[in-house]
């Protein structure tokens, strides 16, 4: 498994999306730990006070990678670009999230959840999880990604 640690975070408009994806990750990958850096409930929430602890963690190395969610998937993914070494990638649907992987080495699966459906999240997750980054050609680029 490539991540072994991730952590998830959303807003109000992708807190029911969190849910279920979290809650997939304990069914279908025990193995990977999960820390949920909220929101907790559907109340109005400010996407970049979570997005921004997903991101630290990332950056800090203490996770593998992260998981953000919000209505679009932009500010969420605005938001953790801004910490170094993080690579967030917004997806809406499976390929785009295993290009992400396989081309760009993202870190950081950003999801737009009034735009898709809980099960195409859920799809996302499971192939961005499981995608490997294929260096070769890819690395150069990737490697001119961070400044």
């Amino acid at each position: 498994m490539i991540f072994k640690t991730i952590a998830i975070g959303a807003d109000h408009a992708g807190f029911e999306t969190k849910e279920k994806i979290r809650n997939f990750l304990e069914t279908d990958f025990p193995d990977i730990k999960v820390t949920d850096e909220g929101t907790y409930s559907s109340e109005s929430a400010d996407y970049p006070d979570f997005a921004h602890r997903v991101g630290e963690q990332v950056s800090r190395k203490s996770v593998d990678g992260g998981i953000v969610i919000c209505g679009s998937g932009n500010g969420v993914c605005i938001t953790v670009n801004k910490h170094k070494g993080v690579r967030g990638a917004l997806s809406w649907n499976s390929e785009i999230a295993a290009l992400a992987r396989q081309h760009n080495n993202a870190n950081v699966l950003c999801i737009p959840a009034r735009f898709i459906s809980d099960e195409v999240g859920i799809e996302m997750t499971k192939v961005f999880l499981t995608t490997v980054f294929e260096g070769g050609r890819h690395a150069k680029r990737a490697d001119k990604i961070e400044l």
